[in-house]
């Protein structure tokens, strides 16, 4: 039998375990990358394991999140990084020369390597024939160690597509689709891997832009073929010599397959407050649109921005439209400016920001009170924009561009009708490059590691108690993101101090959270947490783990946990629980007593714990899903203390 693109990548990668649907297995990882605002935790992560040089073939550190330099936090952080970059053997990728994983797939990612990322969006480098996932810094932090990264050798979904995009549908348009098929939960343990006849009509920045967003449904990843589409790309990139084949055999087998006609499709939009939430753009029609922000790690390509500036070009933003525009990287940046697409962007009204994450995480450009805002980033969850009470759609840079034009929702096609034609950008036969904004190892100043005020060291977890014992500080409902958790934006300039970024936790959901789970620890007794279907979907930020870790929290039972936040729970100490009956989480209410005893023998023995509801006298049983070794680490007191003892 054959294998799939998914399989060849990862078997010639495993280092611990056998490949088997379902089973633990471990991989080396060929790449890492952080963003500032994971990666200075990762690092602190990192300097505790005590070792002298990173052991993969490149790690690389990106500053792209907190740009916004408000107060000393962020610029101290930022010297943090530069220091560990340059002491460590690590590639520093200074503030303003993009956002990571456009940049990474411009100048390091290689077809058939494996790539860990502490950002949920790493497997964008699926667009180019990788095997990238997203995971919380200190996984990264332990395969930056030489350590293997594990996970549970996945099922693989097939997306066979045909035909070709029609004129005024994109890329975006291609994955909204996905995702109104698979939805946000329920894909855990599933790879996204596209092929079929419709593969050879996209380039890599809109293979990019699908398994982008991926992310999104809770894949482990997404990959596609790395074919002569792929080479072409890295030979404008100038890393030719980078490309191989990676194609599935003829004969390879799939869990399941889906197919999409791409011809077929047209555009669509994620209405508020999910990605998974999807709507034809022509039904939502007349819509007033207060802001428009085009950008971010998902639709920031040479080819989105000369897209969105042909058809915005000889136009001014409609008045009553705030028209934002934040480029993926210098590298388009600079290349939009030589086309004169900058020009169009600028004479159309458009706000240049900084290439940098920025609107998408809440960082700048909040829209106004109850605003509409159109936007081409990856998530919509409540609040994430900075304003409460906002609504955010996610769209297409067509879609985008023309509600910059007629400041209304409009179906893209619909300017065709009034005489535009649709401007097919062809990619640069070579783009121009300037990789003047990394400072390489072999070429950075060696000086002491920098450390601010607001860097603290890594708390760590005890080991797991054999009875849990405490109250249910919280209960939520469904689909609660890891910016509800712990929210990003102003408040992340906090994630190296984790006794403040702590009193921010469910800040969206219930802002006396903090103080409540405060009280409960200083009496003695633990935090639980309640939770329904897909609880901590959304960012890979392992402060949505750490800071309720801090916080006194032991465990959370859920109906279902995402696979990056469980991933997380584990490595700081806090037992993932799963209801066996979901009814259960109805006869459950905040501030009940729960107890959770002999969790030590029944953990050894498989068996299922039973939770007793003191307030309520009754008791439910619990499931999980742990490896033994995941076991371990949790007996441990988490990651930290597992591998000091292992």
């Amino acid at each position: 039998m054959g294998k799939s693109i998914t399989e060849k990548i990862i078997d010639a990668h495993i280092v611990k375990g056998t490949p088997r649907k379902g089973e633990e297995v471990g991989i080396k990882i060929d790449q890492t990358l952080t963003q500032d605002a994971t990666g200075t935790m990762a690092y602190l992560q990192f300097e505790a394991m005590g070792v002298k040089k990173v052991k993969t073939e490149l790690s690389v550190s990106y500053v792209d999140h907190n740009t916004v330099q408000i107060g000393f936090e962020n610029a101290d952080d930022h010297k943090y990084l530069q220091s560990v970059a340059a002491k460590y053997g690590i590639v520093y990728s200074r503030a303003g020369n993009g956002i990571c994983h456009q940049v990474h797939l411009e100048r390091f990612g290689k077809p058939g390597k494996t790539l860990l990322g502490s950002d949920s969006h790493t497997p964008t480098g699926g667009g180019i024939g990788m095997v990238a996932i997203g995971a919380g810094g200190l996984d990264v932090a332990v395969a930056m160690a030489g350590g293997p990264f594990y996970i549970t050798y996945p099922k693989i979904i097939k997306i066979h597509l045909t035909g070709e995009l029609r004129p005024w549908v994109s890329a975006k348009d291609v994955i909204l689709k996905v995702l109104e098929i698979f939805t946000t939960k329920g894909n855990v343990g599933c790879v996204f891997e596209y092929g079929g006849p419709g593969v050879k009509t996209l380039s890599v920045p809109e293979r990019a832009t699908i398994t982008n967003m991926g992310a999104e449904c809770g894949v482990t990843t997404s990959v596609f073929p790395s074919d002569a589409i792929t080479k072409e790309f890295l030979k404008a990139q100038g890393r030719e010599e980078d490309w191989v084949e990676i194609i599935a055999d003829e004969d390879a087998e799939f869990d399941k397959i889906i197919e999409i006609n791409l011809s077929e499709l047209e555009p669509l939009a994620a209405t508020p407050h999910s990605p998974g939430n999807i709507s034809k753009v022509k039904d939502l029609k007349g819509m007033p649109v207060d802001q428009v922000c085009v950008g971010s790690c998902t639709n920031s390509s040479y080819k989105d921005l000369m897209t969105v500036a042909k058809i915005v070009e000889g136009n001014v933003a409609n008045p009553d439209v705030s028209f934002v525009v934040a480029p993926g990287s210098k590298q388009v940046l600079e290349n939009i400016t030589h086309d004169k697409g900058l020009t169009n962007l600028l004479s159309a009204g458009a706000r240049l920001a900084e290439s940098a994450c920025g609107f998408c995480i809440g960082n700048s450009q909040s829209p106004k009170t109850q605003a509409v805002s159109l936007r081409t980033s990856n998530r919509n969850f409540l609040g994430r924009s900075g304003t409460k009470d906002a609504n955010v759609y996610l769209v297409s840079p067509e879609t985008a561009a023309a509600a910059v034009i007629t400041g209304t929702f409009t179906d893209p096609r619909e300017l065709e009708k009034q005489g535009m034609t649709y401007p097919k950008i062809q990619m640069p036969k070579r783009f121009y490059i300037d990789d003047s904004m990394f400072i390489y190892p072999e070429n950075a100043k060696k000086t002491e590691i920098y450390r601010g005020p607001n860097i603290g060291d890594p708390p760590q977890a005890d080991p797991l108690k054999d009875t849990i014992q405490g109250d249910v500080t919280i209960k939520v409902e469904d689909k609660i993101t890891t910016d509800h958790i712990i929210p990003a934006g102003s408040k992340m300039k906090f994630r190296s101090n984790v006794p403040k970024y702590s009193e921010f936790l469910f800040e969206v959901v219930d802002p006396t959270f903090h103080d409540r789970a405060k009280k409960i620890k200083e009496t003695g007794k633990d935090n639980i947490i309640i939770a329904g279907l897909s609880y901590g979907q959304g960012s890979s930020r392992e402060h949505a783990a750490l800071c309720p870790m801090y916080m006194g929290v032991k465990a959370v039972i859920a109906k279902s946990i995402e696979r990056i936040h469980n991933a997380n729970l584990i490595n700081f100490g806090i037992l993932p629980l799963n209801f066996k009956d979901e009814k259960d989480y109805d006869g459950i209410d905040q501030g009940d007593e729960l107890e959770i005893p002999n969790i030590k023998k029944l953990l050894k023995e498989g068996k299922n714990l039973i939770v007793h509801n003191k307030a309520k006298g009754t008791k439910f049983e619990v499931v999980y899903s742990l490896s033994d070794r995941q076991k371990d680490v949790l007996l441990a007191g988490g990651t930290l203390s597992y591998m000091k003892h292992k």
